[in-house]
């Protein structure tokens, strides 16, 4: 944990209210989130209980199974799910503009930039915790193989057939929230945690009710007492005050509650099946019965949802964050074009190339998240001063120097007075940089002089001329801030094309491993 994060931290148990962590939101916020609150039965791993859904805290979907262990009815519910989450991911998939993008030339192996389409906007899914985020992903892998009865018209158990689009959508918004920075799919109280630091741990944290305690305790007390009230807090049922956001419920709920109105449930069910009659009305009773338990449960996570929206909402946009929006909207319309395209759904396990090529793109995304929130925040930028990866100061003297060469380009002599201690060692010759004009001016480090100032050599973006353009040097007295990090992250190494992956991983080009098919269904993908 960053020394920053650890002071805030204790300053929060001191002070009794969560501390910022940044002075500007580091996460895309759609105008219109979809809020997805899931709850799940225990007993069953991943089998569906109920789901809040919908854009308007005012006017929520409520899709509850009364019998979640009853495949007819799972499809069902799934597949009302599905018809009202496609219909908002769908609703940005015709709004395009003109775009470029690189691609290999396949003849001469050169990048060159083509004309495409990039969607407007992208939709995004908001869940209560992290844990919301796996279910997200496990829903989608159990989905996405799905046989519908056109497909398979010997299924006993066929899906609806928008069961495995919607499979396909929630895998690829799961595996997009693992991309850091992105922000197709977010949690709640990962939103509130990177921008505010509370008294408790980060486990702790995914307790949705005890976060939002801590940022605005209620009642007159303290953050740790409201949390406590929150996490621990029961009625005189012995019911939690506050439900877990989800998707496991409270065993004391299953216990007492769920499960008797369940077995109400099958009771009617059964007899409504071995009487001469065909009045449903217990049956429905029963079921009204359930649907206002699970209703009952997910209540207050769906408010406490939007609450933490409008928490992150209050504060001012990050400059850079829109920039990560992009490649969100480059994602989605990727994915659009595939599904469009009619190819299979995303394999169970990827090839060699597939995993390295995700896992290179997390690691560079992971760097330039980091890059860009220092350079968007001065509370993020202090900690990284802190730890001794930047450092500002006062300009106290500019001496002009320039290249010795036919054409002399300029190489300026910067003196910065400064408080801080970067890891910078006299003789290394190492680099810094500064953000200037939104694009990354280098520097190289010379010396430190007697009194601690630092002397640094400007390197580059000063102009084709002899004289440097007018704003590319600082001046004696600007205030300045450079860092030991580069502003954009590096591309990995270049991987081989899936055709070309040698045989110890998948290959040779021809075989049937390099073919990509659909897995077949197992045990694992089934709910």
């Amino acid at each position: 944990m960053p020394l920053l994060s650890t002071l805030a931290r204790l300053e929060a148990v001191r002070a009794g209210r969560a501390q910022p962590l940044a002075t500007v939101r580091h996460r895309h916020l759609s105008e219109n989130p979809l809020v997805f609150v899931p709850l799940t039965t225990a007993g069953e791993a991943g089998a569906p209980l109920g789901a809040m859904v919908g854009t308007d805290p005012n006017e929520p979907r409520v899709f509850v199974i009364p019998q979640p262990r009853d495949r007819d009815l799972r499809w069902a519910f799934l597949a009302d799910l599905a018809v009202h989450v496609l219909a908002h991911i769908d609703a940005y998939a015709d709004a395009v503009e003109p775009a470029e993008r690189s691609e290999t030339d396949p003849e001469t192996g050169k990048r060159v930039k083509v004309e495409t389409e990039l969607c407007v906007d992208a939709p995004q899914l908001i869940v209560p915790s992290r844990a919301g985020i796996e279910y997200v992903r496990l829903l989608g892998r159990s989905m996405r193989f799905r046989r519908t009865a056109e497909e398979d018209p010997d299924n006993p158990y066929p899906a609806p057939s928008r069961v495995p689009l919607l499979g396909r959508w929630f895998t690829h918004l799961g595996e997009r929230a693992r991309v850091p920075g992105s922000s197709m799919l977010l949690s709640a109280t990962d939103l509130l945690a990177r921008h505010w630091a509370t008294g408790q741990s980060n486990l702790e944290d995914q307790h949705l009710g005890a976060l939002l305690a801590w940022i605005a305790p209620s009642g007159g007390g303290s953050g740790a007492e409201a949390a406590l009230r929150a996490e621990l807090g029961r009625d005189e049922h012995g019911q939690l005050l506050c439900p877990p956001a989800g998707p496991a419920t409270d065993p004391a709920f299953d216990n007492k509650l769920l499960a008797p109105a369940i077995a109400r449930y099958d009771a009617a069910r059964a007899a409504l099946a071995a009487g001469p009659g065909d009045d449903d009305r217990e049956v429905r009773t029963a079921e009204r019965a359930v649907r206002r338990l699970v209703v009952d449960q997910m209540s207050s996570t769906w408010w406490a949802t939007w609450e933490a929206i409008d928490l992150v909402r209050a504060l001012p946009p990050g400059e850079r964050a829109e920039e990560r929006w992009t490649r969100d909207r480059w994602s989605y319309t990727g994915h659009r074009d595939r599904v469009r395209a009619g190819e299979p759904p995303q394999p169970r396990r990827d090839d060699a190339v597939t995993a390295a090529q995700k896992l290179a793109t997390r690691e560079t995304e992971q760097v330039r998240l980091d890059a860009q929130e220092a350079l968007d925040d001065p509370l993020v930028m202090a900690g990284r001063r802190l730890a001794g990866e930047a450092f500002a100061g006062e300009v106290t003297e500019v001496v002009m120097e320039w290249t010795e060469s036919k054409r002399p380009s300029p190489r300026p002599l910067v003196t910065v007075s400064t408080e801080d201690r970067p890891q910078l060692a006299d003789g290394s010759g190492a680099k810094v940089y500064r953000s200037l004009d939104g694009r990354p001016q280098s520097a190289q480090f010379v010396r430190f002089e007697e009194d601690g100032q630092v002397v640094l050599r400007l390197l580059d973006k000063m102009g084709r001329g002899r004289d440097p353009e007018p704003g590319s040097v600082p001046e004696k007295g600007d205030r300045v801030c450079w860092t030991l990090f580069e502003h954009d992250a590096r591309g990995g190494p270049k991987l081989p094309d899936p055709e070309q992956t040698p045989w110890t991983h998948g290959g040779p080009p021809g075989s049937g491993a390099a073919v990509h098919l659909p897995d077949a269904v197992t045990d694992e993908d089934i709910l």
